[in-house]
């Protein structure tokens, strides 16, 4: 049961946007700043998602007619311009995701609003466009940011978790549609082992990975919900990992259930219904 359902477009029974957040090899250069440029295997496993993952992603995409929502630390953007032409020559939107994947908590709010700008700059320079939805390095998203994007136009964020649903959000500067992720679809904790930053987990096959994830569409199906994994294409994207998805996601569109959709167009429609939404109120950044 939903406390706030919304109707979906064409009459369809649920709403779905596979996002992935393509981190690169700045989370080893933020975790080791002194030397994780000479750290080659955690750089290289990075690098493996921008260059090998996401051409793969990509590609089933452009096979089964998806548009979807990527989210790129402007750094990375920088970093792998070829990737940033890619995704758009897909159709597919490009959210902001810090500059370098920095927490917005190890340093002042000034000092991360100078790096706020600084990636948006560069959204707006390779995309000709400022992004519509922001998600925060580790959902850590403070009052400063959400009143930052407030102030910026930004539609929604994607950062919080007050809800399965949509939702409005809704601070002293304004409001903003939250499309809210969770830890149970995000793929670190059933594929990550990063010695180098802390995080050690054991790493599920497969299909044992993804089982929750797919758990969570039926759920979601069942209750006429919204449906976000948060993935990394340095972890799904691996060649037996992104197998399994993409067969899944095949059966998936087969049943035609689902309205799988970028998360601006989800946004813009929870917009369009904002009397029905729930409201999660912030306070003033302090």
């Amino acid at each position: 049961m939903l406390l706030h359902p919304l109707p979906w477009p064409d009459g369809k029974r649920l709403a779905a946007s596979i996002t992935f957040d393509i981190d690169a090899d700045s989370l080893i250069r933020n975790a080791r700043p002194e030397d994780g440029h000479l750290r080659l295997a955690p750089v290289s496993m990075g690098r493996y998602g921008p260059t090998v993952a996401v051409p793969r992603i990509l590609d089933t995409y452009q096979r089964l007619g998806l548009r979807q929502t990527f989210f790129m630390p402007g750094w990375v953007m920088e970093a792998y311009p070829a990737t940033v032409e890619a995704i758009l020559k897909g159709g597919h939107e490009i959210g902001h995701h810090s500059w370098r994947h920095e927490d917005p908590m190890g340093h002042s709010d000034a000092r991360e609003a100078e790096l706020f700008h600084r990636a948006l700059d560069v959204h707006v320079r390779m995309t000709g466009r400022r992004p519509r939805g922001y998600r925060a390095p580790v959902y850590n998203a403070t009052p400063g940011i959400i009143a930052r994007l407030i102030d910026e136009g930004f539609v929604y964020d994607s950062s919080l978790m007050a809800d399965e649903m949509p939702y409005l959000l809704k601070a002293p500067q304004g409001e903003l549609i939250e499309l809210p992720p969770h830890w149970g679809t995000d793929d670190w904790p059933p594929f990550a082992h990063f010695e180098e930053i802390g995080y050690l987990m054991p790493v599920r096959g497969p299909s044992d990975g993804l089982r929750a994830f797919f758990q969570e569409y039926e759920a979601a199906r069942a209750a006429g919900g919204f449906w976000m994994p948060v993935l990394h294409p340095f972890l799904t994207g691996r060649l037996a990992r992104w197998a399994v998805m993409e067969q899944w996601l095949e059966e998936t569109l087969r049943q035609g259930d689902a309205w799988f959709a970028p998360l601006e167009e989800i946004a813009a429609h929870a917009n369009a219904n904002r009397d029905m939404l729930r409201t999660d109120t912030i306070g003033e950044p302090e």
